[in-house]
């Protein structure tokens, strides 16, 4: 299997799983509070939405790159 195929099938799911999903989310820490040696942090949740486009068009490239692979 060359290179080529593999990253077709990598966009190929990626965009899938975009699409599926929606976004991720994932979790920070952030200092609230500093006096000394005492610190205070907090666990901040992020969400990133992840655009309709960018599943489609990771589909329409993977799927261009399989086909084309194959000539």
């Amino acid at each position: 299997m060359g290179a080529t195929k593999v990253i077709a099938i990598l966009l190929l799911v990626g965009g899938a799983v975009s699409l599926a999903l929606g976004g991720f989310s994932y979790t920070k820490d952030t200092t609230v509070l500093k006096v000394g040696s005492l610190e205070v942090s907090a666990q901040e949740r992020e969400h990133v939405n992840l655009p309709v486009w960018l599943g489609l068009g990771a589909l329409a490239v993977g799927g261009l790159l399989l086909v084309f692979s194959r000539r």
